[in-house]
């Protein structure tokens, strides 16, 4: 059963202006540790990071909170598999608005599609739940 559906789209060049005016200021405040390590060292850095930005408003509209509601940044941070496919890991306020919204007996997936062709960025985000007894979802398999 899908729980909460999210979108968004970025321009790339907003994020790079972003990132001259304000640097650490702003990769610290909004970015997990991880993702900024991966889009440190990206040479398009700039669409590495839109893409997980995308990512952070794309998971927070699928959670029905937006970032309020004791929903922050960091606590949205964008991951990989290990087959590489990207997710997105909740901690804190986030992962309690998740477990909020999760029907008993169930478990919540969530599937992650991100991209970018300047000056965009774009992502989706889908929170499916299923029941905890059932096979696990092919998108949470790893190879």
């Amino acid at each position: 059963m899908i729980l909460g559906i999210g979108s968004d789209l970025i321009d790339i060049r907003r994020i790079e202006k972003t990132l001259d005016r304000f640097g650490e200021r702003f990769t610290n405040r909004v970015f997990t540790e991880v993702e900024r390590a991966k889009s440190d060292r990206r040479a398009q850095r700039a669409a590495s990071y839109a893409k997980r930005f995308a990512a952070k408003e794309a998971c927070s509209k699928a959670l029905g909170s937006g970032i309020r509601m004791g929903v922050a940044w960091r606590e949205m941070g964008v991951v990989n598999l290990p087959s590489g496919k990207p997710t997105i890991s909740l901690t804190g306020g986030a992962s309690d608005r998740l477990n909020a919204m999760i029907p008993e007996g169930f478990k919540a997936t969530i599937d992650l599609t991100i991209t970018d062709d300047f000056p965009l960025a774009q992502a989706f985000v889908v929170i499916s739940a299923w029941p905890e007894d059932w096979p696990k979802p092919p998108s949470t398999t790893s190879s």
